[in-house]
């Protein structure tokens, strides 16, 4: 019978196992070009030398801008750089594809955009200057026109010069050279001046202009290409010099900019902390950073005229993505969260085009190539495994990855065949306040968790009396008692952020005791979005009333 613990083999050898015949033949030979030698083992048997393997990385990137065709000739493109492997990958790919050495030179106008979450990560001002240090040196080598700016504070202090808090040129800086497409000269802009200060517009969905075709793409590339060739005939011709051609490429109203006047004011970190202080778990941060990141980046590229946002998400990190949404209660949202391309926004579309590299790539290509990156400790640096959802599911697939290689690819091959479908009614619909994804819910009386939720929800609410002569008296002065600054006025507000959010944002909101902290805007957005709905509400009633009292007098 059958022991636990009986031995019924031979003890394994100890040390490695013999080598087969011919395989070690095999294996000092690039798999690409047969004479290389191996420099990079990417998979088993996937050995690369040293010049095949970046034609490999640099032919998966710009397979996926080909491929997707979403990037137009001449169009303004924010690049998102968190200093990181991944992001700074991206941004070299997109340097190395427009010099003239690059055999086919990307077309579209790049700009770099650096987010300092130091406040939000609980650094201190000492290390937040020496990272912003190293990030301007990185800046200054690109050549892009560059957008540095804070969690807190987005812009510098402001002059008495700017017209309604305006202060021009102080984190955003760019100096390029004659050979960089698009652009020429220093490049300085307004930025408003901090996040608590935004407008509740970034919080909309401005219209979208249609996708183009196919056909549209060939069209616009013709165009761009003969633009190209008359200004080649011009310069050739001695008409204008090339300094004058590329100026006609360069923003109007540029100017010489002026490096940040010093960290951000003291009270404005001291809100962003005390905001991400009251915020109970670490998965709540990490959702309402990422929040806030978007919103920010989002703002900087409707104010330049960016219509394209490139992201440095990698094919590891997307993987983990979606199981992380999964749990979170996302998966409404999955293709938008981890596809290619993301258009919640409306006039300016999220790309991913590291989305085809792992992270082994990525980190084998900086390091034989020299990319530059800073490391920057993140909101969930040094935090046990098990402190957020966002660690839990990193270290579940990551472990799963070291046993079974094919794990991650599995994982990211199943987010490509996530279809954009919305349900029927719900494509121009209402918008999460937060993500600003269709709000694709459960209504109050479906049988679903969520319903229940919101059943539940909507039952603490104090009951509307009727109309009456005696009735809207007691509604006004209630109403009265209720706005102010009691417990009355804070739970209306806090109701009216809740029944605006989709099912994970409010799942997140239960960990943010109160909302006062939130930055203005959001409060201001979801203040009009109710105001809206209740003139609605009141122009459809004096509708109805009219129509019944025309039908009882005829």
């Amino acid at each position: 019978m059958c022991q636990v613990g009986e031995d019924y083999g031979d003890p394994a050898p100890e040390g490695p196992p013999p080598p087969r015949p011919g395989l070690r033949s095999r294996e000092l030979k690039c798999v690409k070009c047969k004479e290389g030698v191996p420099v990079v083992v990417i998979r088993a048997g996937d050995a690369f030398c040293r010049d095949c393997f970046r034609a490999f990385y640099v032919h998966k990137f710009r397979a996926v801008l080909g491929k997707n065709r979403l990037i137009f000739p001449g169009e303004k493109v924010l690049l998102a750089w968190s200093g990181g492997p991944s992001s700074s990958s991206m941004v070299w790919q997109v340097l190395e594809g427009l010099s003239r050495d690059s055999a086919k030179r990307l077309r579209f106008v790049p700009g770099v955009i650096y987010v300092d979450e130091g406040a939000a990560c609980g650094q201190s001002p000492e290390d937040r200057a020496k990272t912003v240090a190293e990030m301007k040196l990185i800046l200054q080598t690109l050549g892009f026109p560059w957008h540095l700016v804070a969690l807190e504070e987005v812009g510098g202090p402001v002059s008495d010069k700017a017209p309604g808090g305006w202060a021009p040129g102080v984190y955003a800086r760019g100096l390029l050279s004659r050979g960089t497409q698009g652009w020429a000269g220093p490049y300085a802009v307004p930025l408003p001046r901090k996040v608590f200060g935004l407008s509740p517009s970034v919080l909309r969905c401005s219209a979208q202009e249609p996708v183009g075709a196919v056909g549209t793409y060939k069209v616009a590339v013709d165009s761009f290409l003969q633009q190209q060739h008359t200004l080649g005939t011009e310069r050739a011709g001695g008409s204008p010099s090339p300094a004058q051609g590329e100026e006609r490429l360069s923003p109007p109203g540029t100017q010489e900019s002026q490096d940040p006047a010093g960290p951000p004011p003291a009270a404005q970190t001291e809100a962003l902390s005390r905001l991400f202080g009251s915020v109970k778990t670490l998965t709540a941060k990490e959702e309402f950073l990422h929040t806030l990141r978007t919103h920010l980046i989002l703002h900087v590229a409707r104010t330049h005229g960016y219509s394209k946002v490139m992201t440095g998400d990698s094919c590891t990190r997307l993987a983990i993505k979606l199981m992380t949404s999964l749990a979170l209660g996302r998966g409404a949202f999955l293709a938008w969260d981890t596809g290619f391309s993301d258009e919640r926004h409306g006039d300016v579309v999220v790309v991913r085009p590291m989305r085809d590299h792992t992270l082994k790539e990525v980190a084998f290509y900086n390091r034989l190539f020299a990319v530059p990156s800073v490391f920057t400790p993140a909101i969930d640096t040094k935090a046990p495994e098990k402190a957020s959802v966002h660690r839990l599911m990193e270290g579940f697939l990551l472990r799963l990855q070291a046993q079974f290689p094919s794990t991650v690819s599995t994982v990211y091959r199943t987010s490509e065949k996530l279809v954009k479908a919305p349900r029927d009614g719900c494509a121009a619909g209402p918008r999460c306040l937060l993500c600003m994804c269709t709000l694709d819910v459960d209504a109050a009386d479906s049988a679903t968790a969520f319903g229940a939720q919101t059943s539940s929800f909507s039952q603490t609410q104090p009951p509307t009396p009727r109309a009456g002569a005696g009735a809207s008296t007691e509604v006004g002065g209630a109403q009265n008692r209720c706005q102010g600054a009691g417990p009355c006025g804070r739970e209306d507000s806090r109701a009216r952020v809740i029944e605006q959010l989709c099912y994970g944002c409010r799942a997140n909101m239960k960990d943010v005791p109160s909302l006062d902290l939130l930055p203005p805007y959001i409060l201001a957005e979801a203040q009009l979005r109710s105001q809206r709905a209740s003139q609605e509400i009141q122009e459809y009633l004096v509708e109805n009333g009219a129509g019944e009292t025309h039908t009882a007098e005829s």
